[in-house]
C-alpha cells in the first residue's frame, strides 16, 4: 500500500460530511493495509513489506506480523496520531520543506520506521541528523503527501474521522462485531493495536483485551449541559451522583503493592514527575487498584490553586527543585479495579462504595447523593464559590463507559462570556476547505486592540458562510494562510477561564475558547477590555 492512497482517503474522508461514506473511506483503507482488497489505486512498493508482497523471503518478519504492523499504522494515521509519542521534530523544522517528489514512492512503513529512527535520536549531533532524516523523508513525498506529513507530525489533520468512527469501520473491514470492537478499544490507548488485532485474528483475538492493572484504561468522558435542571433532565431526573469538578490534571493511577504508575489523560506515564502522588497512593489500604481521579496543587487553604500552576508543575522533568514549592495532591472520584475484582462493569454507585472503601474521604473528591435538584444547585453555587469548576453529575446505575462521552457523566459549569473584536482569520482545511475558519481574537487596550488567541470551535456551517463573506469584505492583506481585517466585528465568545501567557502579547489566553454569535448591534468601540478579561484570572 502506497502512502498516496492512505492521503487520498484522508482527502476523501475530510471532503464529506456523511458518516457513512467516511466509514465507508476508512475501512477500505484498511481492507487494503490488509491486503484484502485488489481495488486500490497503488501497491506496496517492492521490498518494503506491504500487505501485497507475496515473497516477503524466508528471512523476513511472519507474514502475519507484516500486516499487522501494516493494519497498524495505517490505522493510526487514519486517526491522526503517529505511532511515536515523541518524535522531537516541530513546526520550525518542517517550516522549510525540500522540493517535492514527482511521483508517488512512500509507504505508510516506510514513513513510521523513518519517524522511529528520528525518535531515537538523542545527544550531541542528534539535531542535525534529525533535521537531515526529516529532509531526506519530506524529499521522496508528493506535494499532497507533504502536507499530510506535515499535518500527521504536527498533530494537525482535520478529517472529521473521530476515533469512535475509526473503531466503527475497523469492524466493517473485519467483519466482525462493532460492539466487540468497542469493548476492546476500552482497555488500548491506541486504536491500532485494535485494528491489528480485528485485521489478522478476528473476534478471538479482540476478546483477549481486557482490564489489566498497570495497562492503561481509556478515561469515560462526561457530556456538558447548561445548568443543573438540565443537566438532572439528561439523567433522566431521579437520583444522582454530584461530585465537584476539580480544574486539576485527569489521571488514571495503576497500583499493585508498591509498584504504582500514573498516567495523564491521554494515558502518557508520568509517575517519575509526581512523586508525592505515588507515595500518597501506596498507603492505601489496597493491594491492586485502577483508579479515576485529578492531580492538583491546593493553596494554604486547601483551596484549589491556578490551574496553570497545576499544569507547569505536571509538565516538569525537574521535580526536585519545584516539587516543595508547588506540592500535587490527588482526588480521586472513581475505581475500576480493585483487589482482583474488575469493577468496570459494576454501576456507579457500586464503585463509589468500594472506593470510600480504600481511599479515606481526604483523597476523594467531594460529593452529593440526592434527588433534590434544588439540593444540587445549591451544592453546584457552593462548588463555584470555593475555587472549584463546576459540578459531574452522574447516572448512580451506569457503568464505567471507557473511551466514550455518553449521557450518564454531564458535567455543570459556569458560563463566562467575552464581547471581542476579530483581528484575523485563518483559511479552513478538511472539510472547512474554502471557507474563512479560525478566527483571531483581540480585546481593546486604549485605541488599539491586543491579541488574545484563536478559535474555531462552535461555529455552524451557516456561521462559517456568513464569516467567510464578511471577513473578505473587511480584508487588508493576505499572506496565502492568514487574512487580517480590519478590526470592527464584534463576536460573543464563552471561555471557560483565563489564565497567563507568554504566547500572546496581552500576557492572557482563554480556555476552551467557543464562539456564541456574532454581534452586529455592537461596535468594536464597546467591546470588552483587556483589563475586563485580566479581571477573569484566578
Amino acid at each position: 500500500m502506497l502512502l498516496a492512497e492512505l492521503v487520498r482517503t484522508h482527502t476523501a474522508v475530510a471532503a464529506t460530511r456523511s458518516r457513512l461514506t467516511k466509514r465507508a473511506e476508512l475501512a477500505a483503507a484498511l481492507r487494503a493495509a490488509a491486503g484484502r482488497s485488489d481495488e486500490r489505486p497503488g501497491a506496496a512498493a517492492p521490498g518494503h513489506g506491504g500487505a501485497g508482497d507475496g515473497d516477503a523471503g524466508a528471512d523476513s518478519p511472519d507474514t502475519a506480523d507484516v500486516v499487522g504492523d501494516d493494519v497498524e499504522i495505517v490505522a493510526s494515521y487514519l486517526s491522526g496520531r503517529l505511532r511515536q509519542r515523541r518524535t522531537g521534530v516541530g513546526w520550525r523544522s518542517l517550516a522549510d520543506l525540500p522540493p517535492a517528489a514527482a511521483d508517488p514512492v512512500l509507504t505508510p512503513r516506510d514513513v513510521d520506521d523513518a519517524l522511529e529512527a528520528v525518535s531515537r535520536l538523542s545527544g550531541p549531533g542528534s539535531a542535525t541528523a534529525r533535521a537531515a532524516a526529516v529532509a531526506d523523508l519530506f524529499g521522496l513525498a508528493t506535494a499532497d503527501e507533504q502536507r499530510f506529513l506535515r499535518g500527521l507530525v504536527l498533530g494537525e489533520l482535520r478529517q472529521g474521522a473521530l476515533d469512535s468512527l475509526l473503531l466503527d469501520a475497523v469492524a466493517d473491514a473485519a467483519g466482525v462485531p462493532a460492539t466487540l470492537v468497542r469493548r476492546a478499544a476500552m482497555f488500548s490507548a491506541e486504536s491500532g493495536p485494535i485494528a491489528r488485532a480485528a485485521l489478522t485474528g478476528g473476534a478471538p483475538a479482540l476478546e483477549r483485551f481486557g482490564l489489566e492493572v498497570g495497562r492503561p484504561v481509556r478515561p469515560m468522558l462526561a457530556s456538558s449541559a447548561p445548568d443543573v435542571a438540565a443537566a438532572v433532565e439528561k439523567l433522566g431526573g431521579g437520583q444522582v451522583v454530584a461530585d465537584v469538578k476539580l480544574d486539576g490534571i485527569r489521571v488514571q493511577v495503576h497500583k499493585r503493592d508498591d509498584d504504582v504508575r500514573v498516567l495523564t489523560r491521554s494515558l502518557d506515564d508520568v509517575t517519575d514527575r509526581l512523586p508525592e502522588i505515588v507515595d500518597l497512593v501506596r498507603t492505601l489500604d489496597v493491594g491492586a487498584a485502577v483508579l479515576d481521579g485529578e492531580a492538583l496543587a491546593l493553596d494554604d487553604a486547601g483551596r484549589p490553586r491556578p490551574f496553570q500552576e497545576t499544569a507547569s508543575r505536571a509538565g516538569t522533568h525537574d521535580v526536585a527543585e519545584v516539587a516543595a514549592a508547588v506540592p500535587l495532591t490527588v482526588r480521586f472520584f472513581d475505581v475500576l479495579h480493585a483487589d482482583g475484582v474488575d469493577l468496570i462493569d459494576a454501576p456507579t454507585a457500586e464503585r463509589l462504595a468500594t472506593l470510600d472503601r480504600v481511599a479515606p474521604a481526604g483523597v476523594t473528591v467531594p460529593r452529593l447523593v440526592t434527588d433534590d435538584v434544588a439540593a444540587v444547585s445549591r451544592f453546584f453555587t457552593g462548588a463555584v464559590a470555593d475555587g472549584y469548576e463546576g459540578l459531574v453529575l452522574k447516572d448512580p446505575a451506569a457503568p464505567y463507559a471507557a473511551g466514550r462521552r455518553g449521557t450518564a457523566w454531564v458535567k455543570v459549569k459556569p458560563r463566562h462570556t467575552l464581547d471581542l473584536v476579530v483581528l484575523a482569520v485563518e483559511r479552513g482545511s478538511g472539510r472547512r476547505q474554502g471557507t474563512l475558519s479560525n478566527i483571531h481574537l483581540g480585546a481593546r487596550d486604549g485605541d488599539s486592540f491586543v491579541l488574545l488567541g484563536k478559535t474555531f470551535k462552535g461555529m455552524t456551517d451557516e456561521m462559517l458562510a456568513w464569516q467567510t463573506e464578511r471577513f473578505r469584505e473587511l480584508e487588508t492583506a493576505d499572506d496565502g494562510w492568514v487574512v487580517t481585517v480590519r478590526p470592527e466585528q464584534v463576536v460573543e465568545i464563552a471561555f471557560d477561564g483565563v489564565q497567563r501567557s507568554t504566547r500572546y502579547p496581552g500576557g492572557v489566553a482563554l480556555r476552551f475558547a467557543r464562539v456564541l454569535r456574532y454581534r452586529d448591534d455592537k461596535p468594536a468601540a464597546e467591546a470588552d477590555t483587556i483589563d475586563t478579561v485580566r479581571g477573569h484570572l484566578p
